[in-house]
C-alpha cells in the first residue's frame, strides 16, 4: 500500500491492491490530475496522460507554447483567473481587491497512518501500517500563504480522503470565499449522475440523470446538510448497475452548508468539486491563522453501485463511527413519542416499559416533553430540568424505575434550540441567531442558538453533564427540529458574520466530543427533524440516525433503500409505529413493519399496551428474531436487489450476507397485489456458488450457484380467486423474510 514519488517525472502514484490515484507536478507548480480508477501497474512516466495540445484561442501560461493552458489541463486543485475558466476549487481575496493566486509546489511528506482533522470529525486508522497519507506543500509568494493537499489512502478500502489547509504567513490578512475539499478532472463525461434528495419524510430518493454540458449539482444552504439533498454524489457508467460496472462515489464528512457538483466544459471533460458551500462563506485569516477544510472521501468501484455502497459501508463503520459502540449491536429499544406524545407522566412511562420489558425490549427511551413546562411545541427548549408535574421524581427517579425492570434509560434532547418562552432566552436573547432589526422566523415554534459563541456550548455542556452525572443515562437522541434562518451573531463584527454556519457546526461537533468523550459509555443517536442531518460528520460522533420522522414502512422501504447508498445499516435507525400510520394514516401488516425495520437498528415507537394478544405474541418473537440476527443485519454484507424507484416501484428486495457467506437474510416487498400476476424470481448476491443453502421457510436447498443464476423464487398466490389467504402475507404491503444457511 505505498505512495511513491516519481523524482525524474514528479509524479506521485497513490495505490493499493484494488485503486490507483495519480497527478504530477506541472511545469508551473501546480499539480495536474493523472487518473484515478482500477489499480495498475506502477512506472515512471505517466506524463502523456496530460494531453497537452494546442487549443485556439486558449489563454496560455508561457510565451511560445499554445499547449499549456489551464483552461484544457486537468488539475488537482484548480484556480480561477490565470487561465482556466471553470469553477474553482478555492478563492481568496487579498486586502488590494485582487483574487488572482498561483500555488505552486515546495515539498511533500509521506506518513504512516492518518492525522487527525483539528475540531473536525474524519475517517482514521487505528494502526499505522492501516494507511498512508501524503501532504503536498505549496506556496504562494505573492501573498504568502501555505497551501497543504492532504491525502490518504487505506490499505483496504478503495478510498481516497482529501482536504486542505490554509495558512497565512503575511501581515495583510487575506479572506477565503471558496476552500472545497477536493476537486477531480475526469477526461470524459460519459457518466450519469447518482444523487440523494427529497423533503421532510422522504429523505434520499435515489435520482440519477445523465451529464451534460454546463454544471449540475447539489447543496445545503440550510445550516445543516439538510433532507433536500444528501452530502454525497456518484458518478456511473451508463451500463453500470448494482452489480456490475465503474461508479465513482463523492462523500463530505461534514454536516453544515455544502455544495457537490459536476461541470463539464466543451471539450468533454468532467470536474467535480466538493466542500463548503461557498455562498455566504467569508473566512478571514491574518498572520499565523490556518484554515482547515472537512474531509471528502472518494471510492472507485468495479463491481456496481453495491461495491461502492460496500466500500462506504465498512470504511464508516469502522473507520469512522468510534468508541464503545462501533462494534457492538445496538439495543432494541422502546420510545414513547408516538405513543404519547406531550402527554404523559411517570405513570404511563412505567406501564409502557413493563410491556415492553415483557416482550424483551432492552432500553426505554423518553422523548420529548420531559422539561421545563414542555406540554407543547411553543415552550421550553432550552430549560433543561426535569418537569416536576409529570416526574415527581425527576429524571434519576424514572430512569431507576426502568433500570429495576432490567432495562436501560434513554433520554431526547434538543440541544440547539430555545423557545421564546423559556428561562434561557429570557436570560439570554443574545444567544439567539438573529438580525438586529429585523423579524426572526420561527420553525416548529422555536428558534436556534448561536453555537458559534463559545460561552453558549458551554453552557450547553455544564447543563447536559449535570443530567448525565445525576441520571444513569445509557443513551441520547440528539434532536434538532429546524433549520436556520436570519444566519447573524449578535454582538460580533462584520467580519465575523461570513463565517457563522461554519462556527456554528464546529460548535456542535465540540459538544458531542467534549460529552461523548465524558460519557463514552453512552450511546448517542442524532436525529434532525428525522434526517435532515443524516451525514458522514455526524456518524463520527454519534454512530447512528434517525432516518426518518415518516415511520410507514411502506415509505421506509425506499428511505432506508436510498440511504444505503452510502450508510451502513448499523447506522440507520428503524422503528415498528403504530397504525394507521401518524404521517400517512396507511395501515400496513406489523410483519412488514418489523421485516423493514429490521435493517437498521430496531425498535417500537408505539404503545405496546394497546396491542391484542396475537400482536403481543408477534412483537415478542420479533425482538427474539432481532436478537439473534441483529449481528448478521449490522454488520454483514448489503446487496440492493430490486429498486423501488425503477420499473413500477411495487416490488423492492435487499439482502446481507454473512462475512464467511454462510448465513444470509433476503427481504422481499411487495407494495400492491396485483390480479392474476405473473412468476418472478430475485438473483441474489454475495454467496459461496459451491455452498449449498437451507432456504427457510420453505427448507428447500439450494446451491449459491443456483440463487445467483437462477434465483429465489418469489411467486405470489394471486390468481383473483377466493382463498382463505392471510392479509399479512398475501394482501397489500406484503414481504418476507428467507433465512438461507448454508449446510
Amino acid at each position: 500500500m505505498p505512495i511513491i514519488y516519481h523524482e525524474t517525472t514528479q509524479t506521485f502514484h497513490l495505490y493499493n491492491n484494488k485503486i490507483s490515484y495519480l497527478f504530477k507536478i506541472l511545469k508551473n507548480g501546480q499539480l495536474g490530475q493523472l487518473y484515478f480508477g482500477k489499480r495498475i501497474h506502477d512506472k515512471e512516466n505517466f506524463d502523456y496522460l496530460l494531453e497537452l495540445f494546442p487549443r485556439a484561442m486558449s489563454a496560455c501560461a508561457y510565451e511560445g507554447d499554445k499547449t499549456f493552458s489551464l483552461e484544457h489541463i486537468k488539475q488537482e486543485y484548480p484556480a480561477y483567473g490565470t487561465g482556466d475558466m471553470r469553477y474553482p476549487a478555492y478563492e481568496i481575496l487579498q486586502t488590494n481587491g485582487s483574487h488572482i493566486t498561483s500555488f505552486a509546489y515546495v515539498s511533500h511528506e509521506i506518513r504512516p497512518g492518518k492525522p487527525a482533522l483539528p475540531g473536525l470529525p474524519a475517517t482514521y486508522a487505528e494502526r499505522e501500517e492501516e494507511a498512508e497519507t501524503l501532504a503536498v506543500h505549496l506556496w504562494d509568494e505573492v501573498i504568502h500563504t501555505d497551501l497543504i493537499l492532504f491525502y490518504t489512502i487505506f490499505e483496504q478500502h478503495p478510498a481516497i480522503a482529501r482536504s486542505a489547509s490554509f495558512t497565512c504567513r503575511q501581515e495583510e490578512p487575506i479572506v477565503i470565499h471558496r476552500a472545497m475539499s477536493l476537486s477531480l478532472d475526469f477526461p470524459d463525461y460519459d457518466f450519469e449522475m447518482i444523487e440523494l434528495t427529497g423533503a421532510w419524510a422522504r429523505e434520499r430518493s435515489v435520482k440519477c440523470r445523465p451529464l451534460e454540458h454546463g454544471v449540475q449539482g447539489i447543496y445545503s444552504m440550510r445550516g445543516c446538510s439538510g433532507n433536500g439533498f444528501n452530502p454525497f454524489l456518484a458518478l456511473k457508467r451508463p451500463n453500470t448497475d448494482e452489480a456490475s460496472g465503474e461508479v465513482y462515489g463523492f462523500s463530505l464528512v461534514y454536516s453544515g452548508n455544502f455544495l457537490a457538483q459536476a461541470d463539464v466544459e466543451p471539450f468533454g471533460t468532467a470536474r467535480v468539486t466538493m466542500g463548503i458551500h461557498p455562498d455566504r462563506f467569508s473566512w478571514k485569516l491574518c498572520n499565523g491563522e490556518s484554515f482547515q477544510t472537512p474531509e471528502a472521501v472518494t471510492v472507485y468501484s468495479d463491481q456496481g453501485l453495491n461495491g461502492m455502497s460496500q466500500a462506504y459501508h465498512t470504511l464508516y463503520r469502522s473507520r469512522l463511527a468510534r468508541g464503545f459502540w462501533r462494534d457492538r449491536t445496538r439495543p432494541i429499544l422502546i420510545n414513547n413519542w408516538e405513543a404519547t406524545y406531550f402527554d404523559f407522566n411517570e405513570d404511563r412511562i412505567i406501564q409502557i416499559a413493563k410491556a415492553a420489558q415483557q416482550l424483551g425490549v432492552e432500553l426505554f427511551v423518553l422523548d420529548d416533553g420531559w422539561y421545563g413546562k414542555r406540554s407543547s411545541d411553543t415552550t421550553s427548549l432550552g430549560d433543561w430540568y426535569p418537569n416536576p408535574e409529570k416526574l415527581p421524581n425527576g429524571l434519576s427517579g424514572l430512569a431507576g424505575k426502568i433500570q429495576a425492570l432490567g432495562m436501560k434509560f434513554g433520554l431526547w434532547i434538543e440541544p440547539e434550540m430555545v423557545s421564546y418562552d423559556s428561562d434561557l432566552y429570557r436570560a439570554h436573547p443574545d444567544w439567539m441567531l438573529a438580525a438586529p432589526g429585523r423579524r426572526s422566523s420561527h420553525g416548529r415554534n422555536q428558534y436556534v442558538l448561536d453555537f458559534s459563541k463559545k460561552e453558549v456550548v458551554d453552557y450547553l455542556f455544564h447543563l447536559l453533564d449535570r443530567i448525565f452525572s445525576e441520571a444513569p443515562v445509557s443513551y441520547i437522541k440528539w434532536d434538532m427540529n429546524r433549520c436556520m434562518t436570519e444566519v447573524f451573531s449578535q454582538g460580533a463584527g462584520p467580519d465575523y458574520q461570513g463565517t457563522v454556519p461554519h462556527r456554528y457546526i464546529l460548535g456542535v461537533y465540540d459538544l458531542y466530543q467534549r460529552l461523548t468523550d465524558k460519557y463514552p459509555e453512552i450511546l448517542f443517536e442524532s436525529c434532525a427533524s428525522g434526517g435532515a442531518r443524516f451525514d458522514p460528520g455526524m456518524l463520527y460522533y454519534a454512530p447512528q440516525c434517525w432516518a426518518s420522522d415518516d415511520t410507514d414502512a411502506v415509505e421506509r422501504i425506499k428511505i432506508q433503500y436510498g440511504t444505503s447508498m452510502v450508510y451502513p445499516l448499523s447506522s440507520i435507525g428503524a422503528h415498528v409505529s403504530a397504525v394507521p400510520n401518524h404521517q400517512l394514516l396507511r395501515n400496513t401488516p406489523l410483519q412488514t413493519r418489523a421485516n423493514v425495520a429490521y435493517f437498521g437498528t430496531f425498535g417500537y415507537e408505539l404503545d405496546l399496551n394497546q396491542l391484542s394478544e396475537r400482536e403481543t405474541e408477534m412483537v415478542k418473537e420479533q425482538v427474539s428474531f432481532m436478537k439473534q440476527h441483529r449481528e448478521l443485519i449490522q454488520y454483514g454484507d448489503f446487496y440492493r436487489l430490486i429498486s423501488p424507484f425503477e420499473g413500477d416501484g411495487n416490488r423492492t428486495s435487499w439482502m446481507v450476507v454473512s462475512k464467511d457467506r454462510k448465513t444470509a437474510l433476503v427481504a422481499y416487498y411487495r407494495i400492491l397485489r396485483q390480479m392474476n400476476g405473473g412468476y418472478s424470481r430475485i438473483r441474489l448476491q454475495g454467496l459461496d456458488p459451491q455452498s449449498c443453502y437451507t432456504v427457510s421457510p420453505s427448507n428447500i436447498s439450494q446451491y449459491g450457484d443456483e440463487l445467483m443464476n437462477l434465483g429465489l423464487l418469489t411467486s405470489d398466490i394471486n390468481s383473483g380467486e377466493f382463498y382463505s389467504h392471510d392479509l399479512e402475507k398475501d394482501g397489500d404491503y406484503a414481504s418476507r423474510l428467507y433465512l438461507l444457511t448454508a449446510e
